[in-house]
């Protein structure tokens, strides 16, 4: 059995948790006690199991995690987590929301960095155990999303994401869209807005129509693991994903997929179980014969970051990825998907991705 957050929660459950938390600080200093917050150690992989339903969740028996406000490591943690108790309760009383950001510029000088913020607001989260855009707290997106889907944001306004030569920025109140609509028989996530692009330019959502295509930029943000978590929840395409086949493109395809240990408590709304690593294989260097000059060394950093990979919980259910991962550090080899240019400049568009997409990903 695995712990998890409740994510259909009233405003005044919510609000009561937090008081909750603030008579128990008032009761720890009457006490003549230092008071402390606690919740589960998000550092840890013992707090974690997989479950192929969800991805990586948190265990009910979890290490705990106490931040005291008369320890010189944990004081200012404590303190940014009060802060911020106080800022969200007055969020959901007024029924207001706001960016992290715009929590960090109401007292820069208390939060130092946005970094420090993000870190204590996702720990509030786990404290009261109730996921962050319940707290009226939204995040900026980055990533960007085209084809055949259309929806209505939460001002009310009609988006069409095959009206676009660009992309259209992924929204930031994914729980507020409404009246979805989409026929498309797969989505294909994209590691790189580099390469994003590159496909809308040559026309690939026309071609491979009906289709969506999606671009975290990178390492994903929360809105658009929480977009493609919802399509996949509420409709049936099937779902790919495009990364480089390296250390880190497979990195950000475990995120997609599994989630990630920091955010394990909120799994159930941001990984896509069903996700299919379409390519670049570690493999297909050897089986397309990708030319030397075009691929670049693994360093031990590289190396470190498969063993890491290899050590995870769901590893042992994954045997492809068990395999290409093993392939990387045979080849001793990484490449990128632009990689693929040196076969030709139109190799990706017109036959890669074409191929895998009908015969399947290995």
């Amino acid at each position: 059995m695995m712990a998890s957050l409740e994510f259909d929660i009233d405003k005044g459950t919510i609000l009561s948790r937090i008081d909750e938390v603030i008579l128990s600080v008032l009761q720890q200093i009457n006490d003549n006690k230092p008071p402390a917050l606690s919740h589960f150690n998000r550092s840890t992989w013992l707090n974690v199991s997989y479950d192929e339903n969800i991805g990586l969740c948190v265990n009910d028996a979890m290490k705990m995690t106490s931040v005291r406000f008369d320890s010189k490591q944990s004081i200012k943690k404590f303190t940014l987590m009060m802060k911020l108790l106080s800022m969200i309760y007055r969020l959901i009383q007024t029924g207001s929301f706001c960016t992290k950001r715009d929590l960090y510029y109401q007292d820069t000088t208390l939060f130092g960095n946005q970094t420090a913020l993000d870190e204590a607001l996702e720990n509030v989260s786990c404290m009261i155990q109730v996921p962050r855009w319940r707290l009226h707290v939204l995040a900026t997106s980055k990533g960007c999303i085209a084809g055949n889907l259309c929806f209505h944001d939460v001002d009310g306004n009609y988006v069409d994401c095959s009206q676009t030569k660009a992309g259209i920025q992924v929204p930031s109140h994914i729980e507020g869209l409404e009246h979805i609509q989409t026929d498309a028989d797969f989505v294909l996530v994209v590691e790189k807005d580099a390469i994003f692009q590159r496909l809308l330019s040559e026309g690939f959502c026309e071609r491979m129509r009906p289709c969506i295509v999606i671009t975290g930029k990178g390492f994903p943000d929360m809105n658009t693991r929480m977009l493609l978590n919802r399509l996949w929840r509420e409709f049936s395409p099937k779902f790919y994903i495009l990364v480089d086949a390296d250390p880190y493109g497979i990195e950000i395809m475990t995120v997609y997929k599994y989630g990630s240990r920091s955010l394990s408590f909120e799994a159930p709304m941001l990984t896509v179980p069903g996700l299919e690593w379409l390519g670049v294989l570690p493999s297909d260097i050897q089986r397309l014969r990708l030319k030397d000059d075009s691929l670049i060394d693994l360093k031990l950093s590289d190396r470190n970051k498969i063993s890491d990979i290899l050590a995870r919980p769901y590893i042992s259910k994954s045997q492809l990825l068990y395999k290409e991962l093993n392939v990387l550090l045979d080849l001793g080899k990484k490449a990128e998907i632009e990689s693929l240019d040196s076969i030709s400049t139109s190799f990706l568009t017109d036959v890669y991705l074409p191929t895998k997409l009908k015969h399947g990903c290995s």
